[in-house]
């Protein structure tokens, strides 16, 4: 397997949630794994069944990691991150910019852009935000 970029998203107490709604979004194959299968790694009794790892992989170029923050370590919060979906597939990147607006915000309307392509900016339900460009200007 060739090396590549996987994206870890953080999540207080909905991980399990986003990374569903991202598997509607795209597809691809979910793994959940909780704190209690790996023997509570020190999580609140709360917490135990919140996710300590998951992973989303929907082909060999696309992946997505996430994981609940346990209250345990509060310094670790959402970070500012933009993730960016691009090619020449239209009717897919126009679909999951779509998908990913349900719920959330579009923060810049999908539309074309100075540089040729259209290009769009959305805000997810769960405040993660996404950069969509459709390369060779879409319609």
């Amino acid at each position: 397997m060739p090396a590549r970029v996987n994206p870890y998203l953080q999540f207080r107490g909905h991980a399990e949630e986003a990374m569903t709604f991202y598997q509607s979004v795209f597809g691809g194959d979910l793994n959940l794994m909780r704190f209690a299968d790996m023997g509570g790694m020190g999580v609140p009794e709360a917490e135990q069944q919140q996710l300590m790892h998951s992973d989303l992989v929907v082909s060999d170029s696309i992946a997505l990691m996430g994981a609940d923050v346990p209250s345990t370590h509060p310094e670790l919060d959402q970070y500012n991150v933009h993730l960016s979906l691009s090619g020449d597939d239209e009717a897919q990147l126009r679909g999951w910019f779509e998908r990913l607006a349900e719920g959330g915000s579009i923060d810049v309307p999908l539309e074309k852009a100075p540089w040729g392509d259209h290009f769009g900016q959305v805000k997810d339900r769960y405040g993660v935000n996404w950069l969509v460009n459709i390369a060779g200007g879409g319609s």
